[in-house]
């Protein structure tokens, strides 16, 4: 019978029938216990922190059987982390590493001396903290960064409140980089006192260790308790850590009605190297921080954690903004807050100049990661939506520490040197020379209506598969909760979002627009592809029809390019607007007065958007189909049997006679659209608008020269 566990600050998860089918494979039980230590964000954020188990296996040259040592490689997330996640090392060869280090000075070099002690050459290349493990006996290991834990490793007493508190069964460590010597010092640490249970790493984490993966759960949970309930009984007893409330927040309503119109200004103002990928978070955490008398003397003391500031850069931007200015005058606002950001890039150039060495990396986008908005919230913004995401969850866990070093003691942040150290570390640098090239769409957000299905949907999928973040839009809710579901499945939550939408609805536009900007921070792209076909002799057309069709072809492309441009402008470098026109808008054919000189309107629109919007550096385009008839919502109503009855021919007989009259004899897919959408936006047509891109197969009568 098991015991049971009970806690208050952290999550107990451990499944006792789970692990027993587990029994007899420390390295599954690893994969496990990392799984549910990443699974509870109090515990270590994504891609934090690092968990190992050692094992015995025979060694596949002589037979003998050895120590291997399974710990999380390099990158990755312990939430998430499969066995292919872990790099295996024969413990002997890795400890034996103490016989050549030269000292402190000569860390880096110690790193590649890893590959010299993989046991499983298939496993995923070593981190910096290997040793860190290696080091230490115990079987199995957990180093994560807990919000708790860190606030005593960043707070000034932080070394007499870690004795006090856990009466010398936990040891400390002062901060130092990881790397070789700083596994050194924690077997030192151990050395001196063996009896203990962890050690904590000042303005760093925690590391806790077990003879089984349950005992080393069981501690790490035990021990970020106590973390935990110590600080929480010190703060009950405090009134004001941040110094009280020095602004009142908006009502909720507000602050995302604020945040949306402001945010597609701070995405071009941040964009100034590349373009970035917004994320606003107004939660209570981070209101209580940025609306506090504190925030001036927090806020520019940077973070402490290195996983924290890695991924927030050495301090926030906080907006000299109240929170009804935005909704005055936006462009009072830009004017206002662009020497904001301006300072900061000097600041953080002058950061860069201060403490580079002579092998440090060149300086890197200097622009801010964390934005902050008193009264109405938090903006992050990085090269994709996940980094923007784990940016902002990264903060919100600073804040914390900040918080709870504040209840306890007082906040310390690392050393500005320190700081730069680990940022511009040249073992990260070579982390960050390992990572993908960026697709051709990296960094550019594309909003598509009618892309339920067909047209839309294929051109939605190829934007997202070539890196943009995707904003899926149809007035049929099923259809679009289908579409939605299958991106997630394909692309992952953060780079895609939905919206229904009605073309002729301003309101619906507007609300669209409004989560775009608060999704990702703006809109690039904006495709008209939301359609309607009627095809009926001139004496059976009635005004209802004719009035249809020409409010969701021509005023809804209107409407939402209207509103696609304000975004745009905002942003300030300039976008693209496709439009999905037809063959239909060149070429005359019987029983297609109303759908062909709607078309016809969608085109000189297009043409005359173009002529208005290149002082803008937005570029205006049209893609002209023919006959899509895969997947497409209009063929499957009563379009196909209109146009069949025009040919006379039988709807099945359809794409095999539009095929047979075009010059290259080809059936047009959704897929074929999708890619001269792609071809406009890809960066190679920068240099073109007003263009008209017939994808029909070829006829001849549709020739616009």
């Amino acid at each position: 019978m098991s015991v049971k566990y009970t806690f208050k600050h952290v999550s107990y998860l451990w499944d006792d029938a789970k692990a027993a089918s587990m029994a007899g494979d420390e390295v599954a039980l690893l994969v496990y216990r990392s799984n549910l230590l990443g699974a509870d964000l109090r515990l270590t954020n994504y891609g934090g922190g690092n968990t190992s188990c050692k094992t015995s296996a025979k060694d596949p040259l002589t037979g003998k059987v050895v120590e291997v040592m399974w710990v999380k490689g390099s990158g990755g997330d312990l939430g998430t982390m499969k066995r292919n996640g872990l790099a295996a090392l024969y413990v002997d060869r890795l400890q034996s590493l103490k016989n050549v280090y030269k000292g402190i000075e000569h860390e880096d070099e110690m790193v590649e001396l890893f590959n010299h002690c993989i046991f499983d050459l298939q496993s995923k290349a070593p981190s910096i903290d290997t040793p860190l493990h290696g080091l230490l006996p115990f079987k199995h290991i957990d180093h994560l960064h807990p919000d708790a834990a860190i606030a005593i490793a960043a707070s000034k007493d932080g070394k007499q409140i870690t004795q006090s508190l856990f009466g010398g069964k936990i040891g400390w460590v002062d901060w130092q980089r990881p790397g070789f010597d700083l596994g050194l010092k924690l077997k030192e640490c151990l050395d001196n006192n063996p009896t203990i249970k962890g050690i904590i790493l000042g303005s760093h984490g925690l590391f806790t260790w077990g003879d089984t993966a349950f005992e080393s759960y069981i501690n790490t949970l035990e021990v970020i308790e106590k973390c935990a309930e110590y600080i929480h009984d010190k703060a009950n007893n405090q009134q004001n850590i941040f110094g009280g409330v020095k602004i009142q927040s908006l009502p909720k309503k507000d602050r995302k009605s604020t945040a949306s119109i402001l945010a597609p200004v701070l995405r071009g103002l941040c964009s100034s190297h590349q373009k970035m990928i917004g994320h606003f978070t107004d939660d209570d955490r981070v209101l209580e921080f940025i609306n506090s008398n504190e925030l001036d003397r927090l806020a520019p003391m940077g973070t402490s954690c290195p996983d924290h500031f890695l991924r927030t850069k050495i301090s926030p931007l906080v907006l000299n903004l109240t929170p009804g200015e935005v909704l005055d005058n936006i462009d009072k606002v830009k004017e206002k807050i662009t020497p904001l950001f301006e300072d900061y890039r000097n600041m953080y150039t002058e950061y860069y100049n201060t403490c580079k060495h002579p092998s440090s990396p060149s300086l890197r986008d200097p622009n801010p990661v964390v934005i902050l908005f008193p009264g109405v919230g938090m903006f992050t913004f990085a090269k994709d939506k996940q980094t923007a995401r784990v940016a902002s969850e990264f903060y919100i866990n600073a804040i914390n520490v900040m918080k709870c070093a504040e209840a306890i003691s007082s906040y310390v942040s690392l050393p500005r040197q320190e700081a730069f150290n680990i940022e511009y570390w040249l073992l990260e640098e070579a982390k960050l020379q390992r990572m993908p090239k960026p697709k051709p769409l990296s960094g550019r957000v594309a909003l598509v209506t009618g892309s339920g299905g067909g047209i839309g949907k294929a051109i939605a999928k190829k934007f997202a598969e070539e890196g943009a973040c995707v904003i899926l839009s149809d007035n049929n809710l099923d259809r679009l909760n289908e579409a939605k579901a299958e991106f997630i499945n394909l692309f992952g939550r953060d780079q895609v979002s939905s919206e229904m939408m009605d073309v002729t609805d301003v309101e619906t536009i507007e609300t669209s627009m409004k989560n775009a900007s608060l999704s990702f921070g703006g809109v690039d792209i904006v495709v008209n592809n939301a359609g309607i076909s009627i095809s009926k002799s001139m004496e059976d057309h009635t005004i209802k029809d004719w009035d249809l069709l020409y409010d969701i072809l021509v005023k809804g492309q209107f409407l939402l390019t209207q509103k696609g441009i304000e975004i745009m402008r905002k942003q300030g470098f300039g976008g693209d607007i496709l439009n999905i026109v037809s063959k239909n808008a060149l070429v005359s054919g019987p029983n297609n007065a109303g759908y062909g000189s709607a078309k016809a309107a969608q085109l000189h629109l297009a043409r005359l958007n173009a002529a208005e919007l290149g002082k803008d550096k937005i570029r205006v385009n049209v893609v002209n189909p023919d006959a899509v008839i895969a997947g497409s919502n209009i063929w499957s109503g009563g379009w196909a049997e209109g146009r069949a009855k025009a040919y006379g021919i039988t709807v099945e007989e359809l794409p095999a006679f539009y095929a047979s009259r075009t010059l290259l004899g080809e059936i047009i897919l959704p897929e074929d659209i999708a890619n001269a959408c792609f071809a406009y936006v890809s960066g190679l047509l920068n240099k073109s608008t007003g263009n008209v891109l017939n994808v029909d197969g070829g006829i001849a009568a549709s020739f616009v020269r």
